[in-house]
């Protein structure tokens, strides 16, 4: 109420992810605990992915982990209800703002060490580094500008999409 956005320091700059291990721990214990299941998301839930998403956006989203591809649809749903004049191409952000941590290969227990310890290995860099990763990769599969922009955490809704993966 009144306050910075998530991930906004008094500054103007973003809190390090490190900071935000401890400043926002309960975001983390709750995102740690849905990430235990490896059920996949409900099938209604899939086809209302599926109906945001282009062919090439599909196959992105589909290679995501059952536990990215659920949290990924949570968020996408909060931000619709944030943002109900949300575009096609805004929603299909919201669902594959995590894609990129598809190239990394981690793990729930991997992630876990990676947000504790930072970017001290190519992998738990690439977990760090998963917004521009996601965004090239969601370029080069033809999503829309406006979609690569959101992944890359750009543009005019960019703050609403953060409030609602934090939710």
């Amino acid at each position: 109420m009144g306050g910075l956005p998530d991930g906004a320091s008094e500054g103007g700059g973003i809190v390090s992810k490190p900071l935000h291990v401890l400043t926002s721990p309960h975001h983390l214990v709750a995102r740690f605990v849905t990430s235990l299941s490896g059920r996949p998301p409900p099938v209604e839930d899939e086809v209302w992915a599926d109906s945001h998403l282009v062919r090439g956006e599909l196959g992105l989203w589909r290679r995501m982990s059952n536990q990215d591809r659920r949290h990924s649809i949570k968020v996408a749903r909060r931000f619709v209800e944030a943002l109900p004049t949300a575009t096609r191409a805004e929603i299909a952000g919201a669902l594959l703002h995590d894609v990129g941590k598809i190239e990394c290969e981690l793990g729930t227990w991997g992630r876990v060490a990676a947000t504790v310890v930072g970017p001290l290995t190519e992998r738990f860099a690439s977990y760090y580094d998963h917004e521009r990763i996601g965004a090239e990769l969601a370029e080069a599969s033809g999503s829309d500008p406006t979609t690569v922009e959101l992944i890359d955490q750009r543009g005019p809704v960019a703050l609403v999409l953060k409030s609602c993966d934090r939710a």
